[in-house]
């Protein structure tokens, strides 16, 4: 099954076992969902059901994992089962937290999970039939899982990989973030040294929609000279990485590693260097 889904084939889409999911986020997020969502779409929150936020960020990150029985009651909260085709969308093209929802889904082992390429828009765009207020629907029970079955990586196998050149290392911020010209959420602009910036935004056509796999391909072939046998992804918490993980997926490549705790770890973590391309301004913190 593609791991992207386009809103003529959602509308053709028949099945009893069918989930959707609101992934929308922000202050208001829960209020846009009950105002007006996809007919039969379920809210997933970022903050409280994709995450499990600590007091410090200097170890884990502002968006770490939580564990995976927690999730688990999360799964089963909003009634998925084991064969449940599940479709997920938010109003980013994934970019918000459709797709962090999505490798955790896969990473919990379920295997038909789809994000909705173009989002909400593009279904209010195409008409798709939408409702407001709270949805109906009947808890599961869920078996747990021991551990995340998609890689991870520490802050200490990233900074082993790096030294050792085993992996290649990819900063998924936009360019300005990385290169160090000023900070909007963490408290120091700049990048780990050694990663490379591939800016998630690239994953997308001029309409905002995910690039062909074949397209998506060539590109990170070329990007990467070809070596694509070890990969870390990472953002500033994690959320924004797992699009690039998508995109790379559907391109047909091996799904790589995850760092987790990301920029906002790094960059708090006493004594880790940092690497900037420019000055930069201080941003606020947004944990």
């Amino acid at each position: 099954m593609s791991p992207i889904i386009s809103t003529s084939e959602f509308k053709n889409l028949f099945s009893e076992n069918l989930i959707i999911l609101d992934a929308r986020v922000g202050k208001d997020a829960y209020q846009s969902y009950v105002n007006r969502h996809i007919q039969g779409a379920r809210f997933i929150d970022l903050d409280k059901d994709l995450a499990e936020i600590s007091k410090d960020a200097a170890f884990g990150g502002r968006h770490p994992l939580p564990t995976i029985e927690k999730f688990a009651e999360t799964i089963s909260r909003l009634g998925i089962s084991e064969d449940s085709h599940v479709v997920l969308y938010d109003d980013k093209n994934g970019s918000n937290a459709a797709a962090r929802a999505w490798w955790m889904l896969k990473a919990f082992g379920l295997k038909n999970v789809q994000v909705l390429d173009g989002g909400f828009q593009d279904a209010e765009k195409e008409g798709l039939e939408f409702s407001s207020g709270e949805e109906i629907f009947e808890k599961t029970e869920i078996t747990n899982r021991k551990d995340w079955l998609l890689p991870v990586s520490t802050l200490e196998d990233v900074e082993n990989e790096l030294t050792n050149n085993f992996a290649t290392v990819i900063d998924v911020r936009d360019s300005y973030r990385y290169k160090g010209e000023s900070e909007p959420i963490d408290l120091i602009a700049g990048h780990i040294p050694g990663a490379s910036n591939i800016p998630f935004s690239e994953n997308l056509d001029e309409s905002g929609f995910f690039l062909k796999p074949e397209i998506l391909r060539d590109k990170y072939l070329k990007l990467l000279d070809n070596k694509t046998e070890k990969l870390i992804i990472h953002c500033g918490s994690a959320v924004t990485a797992c699009h690039t993980i998508l995109a790379l997926y559907y391109a047909g490549f091996e799904i790589p590693n995850l760092y987790v705790g990301s920029w906002s770890e790094w960059s708090r973590r006493e004594g880790k260097e940092i690497a900037t391309e420019s000055k930069f301004e201080a941003g606020r913190v947004e944990d």
